[in-house]
Order: structure tokens, then C-alpha cells, then sequence
């Protein structure tokens, strides 16, 4: 029975050996990942709304969001 599997050295990426584009190409999605998840997040605080406090200046209540 014969083994067609590539052994690690025969792969192209084993070891380092990565191409300059392949290597451009994951930077570049890491950093659009990054880029686009402080998007986000700079949405959800922009848009925060803070209607969720239940009380008057009188009788101040409970505020349900927690803040961090």
C-alpha cells in the first residue's frame, strides 16, 4: 500500500516558508478584521442609548446597563 500524502517538508508553507504574498495577503485580513471590528465598536458607543434608567431626580432608581 503506498502513502500519497505530502510529508510536511513537501508543503509549501511548512516551516516559514511562506510566500511574500501569502504572508501580505493575512496580514492584510488581520488588519481589515482589526479595522473593522473598532468600527463597530465605535458604532455601539456612538449609538449608546442610556434610556434603559429607571427613575426621576427625585426618586433616582436602578440602572440596569452596567457600566465598565
Amino acid at each position: 500500500m503506498q502513502n500519497n500524502e505530502p510529508s510536511l517538508d513537501q508543503i509549501d508553507d511548512y516551516n516559514g516558508n511562506e510566500s511574500v504574498q501569502k504572508r501580505k495577503t493575512i496580514n492584510n485580513v488581520i488588519i481589515l478584521c482589526l479595522v473593522m471590528g473598532a468600527i463597530l465598536v465605535g458604532i455601539k458607543i456612538y449609538t449608546y442609548d442610556n434610556s434603559d434608567y429607571v427613575g426621576t431626580k427625585d426618586k433616582p432608581g436602578i440602572q440596569t446597563i452596567s457600566h465598565f
